[in-house]
């Protein structure tokens, strides 16, 4: 039978481009998307264009924790071996969004609800699976100030940077403690920064945006090209001879101690634990 890939945010950006090459490699896919029917019309496209034709999609909405469960349990109920999970959807709110679950909504959908997911699915997996988790580089700003975190994003009033800088470091410990926990299975968890990508993420609704994108847009990297260091994580014979590493720019950089060995790690894991035990 094909190997398995799960991809979630799969219907644009750098997701089709994550799920453009898996396809191609061979790999059967979910594409779990937020937009169903416009992932509907992706996975059509790119099914025409790498001819393989074991595409599926499935809707997921990361800042719903029931989703989450929803489509986990469907996949275990299938009880299939999870060859490549690719954790590559995100957000970057403009404003204080709170979810059903009483969660801040980017916290949910790029820390708590691919944490929820990977745990979930964690059963399915096996010597060299393997688990890619879409960071960026600000994580290296991020703070996590309990439980100011998981309800609002940070301590203090709403801001997005700095809240979405928070979520990516809670989902850069998370891939390190996971590494940790699972390396005697033979499952391998990386990280990968895509670095500046030209996606939908870079919204225009704030006053300084348009200034922002006409002068650094044309800088930045196409989704192709963020896409690429996932992508060498999840298919080429080097990602999967490392675990517990961040790549950037399709190499591994090298963490300091202060997250390798960050105090706040087994806190996280605790607090996070709690959290979605009622879906666990």
């Amino acid at each position: 039978m094909e190997k398995l890939a799960v991809i979630t945010g799969a219907d644009g950006g750098m997701g089709t481009e994550i799920t453009r090459a898996v396809a191609q490699a061979g790999y059967r896919v979910v594409m779990a998307c937020y937009h169903p029917e416009k992932g509907r019309g992706v996975c059509e496209r790119l099914k025409a264009e790498t001819g393989n034709a074991a595409l599926e999609v499935m809707p997921l909405d990361l800042s719903s924790l029931d989703s989450v469960a929803d489509l986990t349990n469907r996949l275990l109920r299938r009880d299939e071996r999870i060859d490549l999970l690719m954790n590559n959807a995100g957000t970057l709110e403009t404003g204080l969004h709170i979810t059903g679950d009483g969660l801040e909504r980017t916290v949910s959908v790029n820390y708590v609800g691919p944490y929820l997911l990977t745990r979930k699915l964690l059963p399915l997996m096996d010597v060299g699976s393997r688990v890619v988790n879409m960071v960026s580089c600000t994580y290296a700003i991020g703070h996590l100030d309990f439980p100011d975190f998981f309800r609002r994003g940070r301590k203090g009033s709403f801001w997005r940077i700095p809240i979405y800088s928070n979520s990516k470091l809670a989902l850069t410990l998370f891939t390190l403690d996971l590494a940790r926990r699972v390396q005697g299975q033979g499952i391998v968890v990386n990280c990968a920064d895509p670095g500046i990508v030209s996606t939908d993420i870079i919204s225009m609704q704030m006053w300084f945006d348009p200034l922002t994108d006409i002068f650094f847009r044309p800088f930045i990297r196409t989704p192709r090209q963020g896409a690429d260091t996932a992508i060498r994580l999840l298919l080429t014979p080097e990602g999967g001879q490392r675990t517990g590493t961040l790549f950037a720019s399709g190499k591994p950089k090298a963490l300091s101690e202060k997250f390798t060995h960050h105090p706040q790690m087994d806190e996280l894991w605790q607090r996070t634990e709690e959290l979605v035990y009622p879906w666990l």
